[in-house]
C-alpha cells in the first residue's frame, strides 16, 4: 500500500519480522521500558503510558521517541522495549495482508492484528483509542457550512454537482491507488486537474495551511485524521462513511510476558485510550505541534484533567 507514512506509520519489511520471538520472562521488579515513534502524537501517547505506569507504582524506563516504525516495532519484537503505541492498520503491513478488507473497519482490523500478533509474536494489543489517524480530506469550515459538508458522500455530491472544490495534496496522495483514487472510486466523483494543487513532499502541515490561507483558491486539504493543525486552523474533517481508507487507531502494544508480570497495565491504560477520540487527540496534538507546548506537560495536564493522575 503506502511507501511512506507521516505520523511515523511506516511499512514493515521482512527484515523487521525476522527479529522473531524473544525468550525470557520479565520479573516483577524489572523496569517496564516504554517506547514510542518519533512524531509528536506517538511521543504524546508514549508519554501518557509512561506517566500512568509510574503513577501506579510500576517501575519504568523512558525510551520515548526511539525511532521510526521499523526501529520501534523491531525493538518490541526483540525485547529491547516492552510497550509502545502502534496503529491498528499497520498490522496489514506487519503481516503482509494489506488487501484484507478487515483493515477498513475499526473493530475488524483491531481483532485481526490482536489475534495475529498474539499467535505469532506474543505481543498483546490493548484497547485502542477511538481516533482514526488515516488519510482524509478536510474542508474549510465556512465552505463546509455553506454547502452542508460533513461526510465524503456530501463532498462527492457537491463536486459532482459542480461544486468549486480545490484540494491541496501531495503527489503520493493524488497518485497512490490507496489514497485519492480510492476516495474517488468509492464515492463516485472525479477531481479535474485544475481542482488539485500538488505540493512537494507529504507534509500535511503545508496542505492544511494552503486550505486555511486559500492559497491558489484551495479550500480542501489532504490531512491525517488527528493532525493538530486541523483544529488550530478550523477545518472540518469529512467522515469516510464507506471505508475508502484503512483504519489507523492507536493502541498500546505490549510484550505478553511483561503484561503477565504487571497485569494491571491493561486496566490502567484502557480508560486513558478510550478517552482519546479524534477531536480530543487533534486538540492535544495542536498544543504540541502548533502552540509549541512541551509534550510532557501536555500529557500531564490532560491526564490530571481526566482524573487519571492525581
Amino acid at each position: 500500500m503506502f511507501t511512506i507514512f507521516n505520523k511515523g506509520r511506516a511499512m514493515m519489511g521482512a527484515a523487521v519480522l525476522a527479529f522473531g520471538l524473544v525468550a525470557g520472562t520479565a520479573q516483577a521488579a524489572d523496569a517496564v521500558r516504554v517506547g514510542s515513534k518519533l512524531d509528536a502524537e506517538s511521543g504524546l501517547l508514549g508519554t501518557m503510558i509512561l506517566q500512568v505506569l509510574q503513577a501506579n507504582g510500576i517501575p519504568t524506563e523512558n525510551k520515548i521517541q526511539l525511532g521510526p516504525t521499523k526501529i520501534v516495532r523491531g525493538a518490541l519484537l526483540s525485547g529491547e522495549i516492552d510497550i509502545y503505541p502502534e496503529y491498528t492498520g499497520n498490522g496489514a503491513f506487519f503481516f503482509n495482508i494489506d488487501s484484507d478488507p478487515a483493515w477498513k473497519k475499526a473493530g475488524a482490523g483491531y481483532d485481526k492484528v490482536r489475534q495475529l500478533d498474539k499467535e505469532k509474536n506474543d505481543i498483546v494489543w490493548l484497547k485502542p483509542a477511538p481516533a482514526n489517524n488515516t488519510w482524509a480530506l478536510a474542508v474549510r469550515h465556512d465552505v463546509a457550512d455553506a454547502n452542508k459538508l460533513k461526510t465524503m458522500e456530501d463532498f462527492a455530491k457537491w463536486v459532482s454537482g459542480g461544486g468549486k472544490a480545490k484540494v491541496a495534496a501531495s503527489a503520493e496522495f493524488v497518485e497512490s491507488p490507496a489514497a485519492l483514487p480510492s476516495f474517488q472510486q468509492t464515492y463516485g466523483f472525479t477531481l479535474k486537474p485544475d481542482q488539485l494543487l500538488v505540493l512537494a513532499g507529504g507534509d500535511t502541515a503545508a496542505t492544511i495551511r494552503a486550505a486555511a490561507e486559500q492559497t491558489s483558491g484551495v479550500n480542501t486539504a489532504m490531512v491525517y485524521g488527528t493532525d493538530g493543525a486541523i483544529a488550530a486552523l478550523d477545518l472540518v474533517v469529512l467522515d469516510d462513511t464507506k471505508g475508502a481508507q484503512m483504519v489507523y487507531e492507536p493502541a498500546p502494544t505490549v510484550r505478553e510476558s511483561v503484561l503477565a508480570a504487571h497485569p494491571k497495565i491493561a486496566d490502567l491504560l484502557s480508560p486513558v485510550f478510550a478517552s482519546l477520540n479524534a477531536e480530543t487527540l487533534r486538540g492535544l496534538n495542536a498544543k504540541i505541534s502548533v502552540e509549541g507546548q512541551d509534550q510532557k506537560q501536555v500529557a500531564t495536564q490532560y491526564l490530571k484533567s481526566k482524573g487519571f493522575l492525581k
